[in-house]
């Protein structure tokens, strides 16, 4: 048994019940337990020092009761997972789905870690959310539901002690109604929940930030080949925030765009989604929620039921839906196609054995964490605006973006060039994060 499997062997003891929590931790110790071992530095394992990182700092878990419309009680299972603030307040967002569990947040907060230690910025990692799931719901029921919960979670939250997002399943509408009731229980108007609407302290772009910012990223991945965007066939996966401004900045930067899907299946788009295709889309899965076979039938567009898009020939791939929708074969497939590129803009969308056959390949891969790091990075800059009393302009924001988008780009350059030339991204992402967490850790003792 090697180090990685006795490594590996040891979370699962602590933590059983949780393959996604499993997954994440895997992929980080692949690449910082041989890193370790080549830099010969005592400091680290003397303390053990990736065992304390994987163990949260704590897990907040409770009852949240609401009534619906039907005057039903309901209730629901509300987490918070505040992982690791050794570098500054615990930061990340709330997942309102019936999917969540407490294996699901433990992956997320972990990745959470590394990804806003990438950003430069000073965060700390956590994740949170409720089993609840706000489709189909009322306005009325969502907002009862969201009052509930916040009553809770308050007191565990703070400006300086955990700054909470929305995720998947909590937008604007959720995140309003949250800090809404934030400010009524504790009397102030701080910066304690990001991804607020801009009539009350949110920042420009955030909505748009973490699809930019992974098309941001392939573009830094793409100049390390004296290459750009422009001409590029891509394939885009999911519908929601992130897939619709991925598609948005790919259009505005030269590249062809053919696919988009969603739950139902994925549409491919031989002509390729142009500024009117995309408004059609930003209207049908943001304001009017409908499936994407409705583009289809505008736009004489095939339509692919249940299936996603992963075997259509492209030169770059931006996974943006959900957590391993990109599996082993489908990465084989994407390869002989002639895939040269992929920016994950979900969170671990790849599988383990995807991202194997991606690096075995040579093909260039941007990892969640450094790739969609551009949402939580206008987030913590949304912090500071609001600490500030202040209100930046969308061209300055932007600019900030892809100042870091850069940043973490080279970071992951850094630590991630092989002797062959070839950039292991995944490799440079997880020790850069992992350095600048470990390096705090140490300086504080065994705490």
């Amino acid at each position: 048994m090697d180090e990685i499997d006795r490594f590996m062997n040891g979370v699962k003891r602590r933590s059983p019940g949780q393959p996604e929590f499993y997954q994440a931790v895997e992929e980080v110790a692949r690449s910082v337990l041989p890193y370790l071992k080549k830099l010969q530095d005592p400091r680290f394992k003397k303390v053990s020092i990736l065992e304390r990182m994987t163990e949260p700092d704590r897990i907040i878990i409770f009852r949240v009761c609401w009534e619906d419309d039907n005057k039903n009680v309901r209730a629901n299972r509300g987490f918070r997972v505040q992982f690791n603030n050794a570098i500054g307040p615990y930061k990340g967002g709330l997942r309102f789905d019936k999917s969540v569990n407490l294996g699901v947040l433990k992956f997320l907060g972990f990745e959470q870690t590394f990804k806003n230690a990438l950003t430069t910025l000073p965060m700390g990692g956590a994740k949170g959310g409720s089993n609840f799931n706000p489709i189909g719901k009322s306005d009325s029921e969502v907002m009862r539901f969201c009052q509930s919960y916040m009553t809770e979670l308050h007191r565990h939250i703070g400006d300086d002690v955990d700054i909470p997002a929305g995720d998947l399943g909590c937008g604007a509408r959720e995140v309003s109604y949250l800090f809404g009731q934030y400010k009524r229980l504790t009397n102030k108007f701080q910066g304690t929940i990001t991804g607020k609407g801009l009539s009350f302290g949110g920042s420009e772009i955030r909505t748009e930030a973490t699809g930019w910012g992974s098309v941001y990223f392939a573009r830094e991945m793409l100049r390390t080949q004296d290459d750009g965007l422009e001409g590029k066939i891509c394939v885009v996966s999911g519908s929601g925030n992130v897939a619709l401004y991925t598609v948005e900045k790919l259009i505005e930067l030269g590249a062809k765009v053919v696919t988009i899907s969603d739950r139902n299946g994925y549409i491919y788009d031989k002509e390729g989604i142009n500024e009117e295709r995309l408004n059609f889309l930003m209207d049908l899965k943001l304001n009017k929620r409908g499936s994407i076979e409705e583009y289809a039938e505008e736009f004489n567009a095939e339509f692919h039921a249940a299936q996603r898009p992963w075997k259509v020939p492209c030169d770059l791939a931006f996974p943006s839906a959900t957590q391993n929708e990109l599996d082993e074969e489908s990465a084989k497939l994407l390869v002989r196609n002639g895939c040269r590129l992929v920016s994950e803009g979900a969170n671990m969308p790849t599988t383990l054995k995807g991202i194997k056959v991606f690096r075995e390949a040579g093909v260039l891969f941007g990892p969640a964490k450094a790739a969609n790091a551009g949402g939580v990075a206008i987030s913590g800059l949304e912090i500071t605006q609001n600490v500030m009393r202040l209100s930046w302009t969308r061209e300055n924001i932007d600019n900030k973006l892809q100042e870091i988008m850069g940043k973490i780009h080279a970071q992951c350059v850094r630590y991630g060039e092989t002797e062959s030339g070839y950039i292991d991204y995944v490799n440079g992402a997880n020790i850069a994060g992992f350095r600048k967490v470990a390096e705090a850790m140490l300086a504080y003792g065994i705490v």
